[in-house]
């Protein structure tokens, strides 16, 4: 199994995936349009025909990017492919030139271990609050907000 980049043959698989933990207030809900519109922006991984893993990476900004609808099979989750997914994005985001990295999470620890560091919900900048707005829980938002800074020198202008 290896990271890729995803294919309009994985849509209804990662709209499969992501809403299934959606379902469980894990995440935030995606329509299907929505993955098709941004499938650009996801990475996946694969056991055979079977997607068992997805994550996207979505520019807010010139200095800003998004992690986010990380989700990996149940079956799937001691096998470090989230690990491998946050990387692939991190390395992505580098290879973009972006200095700074967000997340809105229910794992922080996880995020930590690639050097994520939590900040209040407030601290984020309001262009990306539009998609906020969708989900169920607005306005009281019980995920962590991470930022990763990959130029620790760069000043953030939000």
């Amino acid at each position: 199994m290896r990271v890729e980049k995803a294919k309009i043959a994985d849509v209804p698989q990662i709209h499969k995936l992501v809403n299934y933990f959606a379902s469980q207030g894990q995440m935030l809900a995606r329509p299907l349009s929505e993955i098709y519109e941004n499938l650009r922006d996801f990475f996946v991984v694969r056991e055979g025909d079977e997607l068992v893993a997805c994550v996207a990476l979505h520019i807010c900004w010139h200095d800003l990017v998004e992690i986010k609808s990380l989700a990996v099979a149940e079956e799937q989750q001691d096998a470090g492919l989230g690990t491998e997914l946050v990387q692939e994005c991190i390395e992505e985001a580098k290879g973009l030139g972006v200095p700074t990295v967000f997340c809105l999470t229910y794992q922080p620890a996880f995020f930590e271990q690639f050097g994520f560091n939590r900040i209040g919900l407030m601290e984020l900048p309001r262009k990306i609050w539009g998609e906020c707005q969708r989900c169920p829980k607005y306005p009281d938002c019980d995920e962590t907000a991470m930022i990763l800074q990959l130029k620790p020198s760069a000043t953030v202008q939000w």
